[in-house]
């Protein structure tokens, strides 16, 4: 019995605004590691912040890269209807993991917590935890190949 489902509707919807959703935190990672300029001064990073930043140290710095390319990725996989988005998403949820354990041990400059809702962490492990459940549930119904 052939399990694979047609590619549902709800599928492109929650894709492509995940993928939107992930490509700002993979943006920010990247650009913030790249120290660009231009991004410090969109973001309205200011300098205490930019300095936090820098002090992350190696493995911090990789496990955030694990959890906002990780999933962007997953938001791709998904799109193109891979099972492998099962994978980077779970990458993704450790990588999440990992930061936070990180910043709950570290001091972060008031400018920052300013700039960061005390929901904003809820939405970021909703999201994340949503995405894992959603995909693995398409896994298992043969929507993803």
């Amino acid at each position: 019995m052939d399990r694979r489902m047609t590619t549902p509707w709800h599928l492109w919807v929650v894709g492509v605004v995940t993928l939107l959703w992930n490509a700002i935190g993979a943006a920010d990672f990247v650009f913030s590691n790249l120290r660009s300029p231009f991004w410090f001064e969109a973001m309205q990073y200011p300098p205490e912040g930019i300095s936090y930043l820098d002090a992350f140290p190696f493995w911090a710095r990789m496990a955030w890269g694990m959890g906002t390319i990780g999933a962007f990725l997953g938001s791709l996989l998904l799109l193109f209807r891979s099972r492998l988005a099962v994978i980077a998403f779970a990458l993704s949820l450790v990588g999440i993991l990992l930061t936070t354990i990180y910043e709950a041990g570290a001091v972060m400059p008031p400018e920052l917590e300013a700039m960061q809702p005390a929901w904003f962490p809820i939405l970021l492990w909703s999201v994340a935890v949503f995405l894992l459940i959603y995909s693995w549930s398409l896994r298992r119904k043969g929507v993803l190949r």
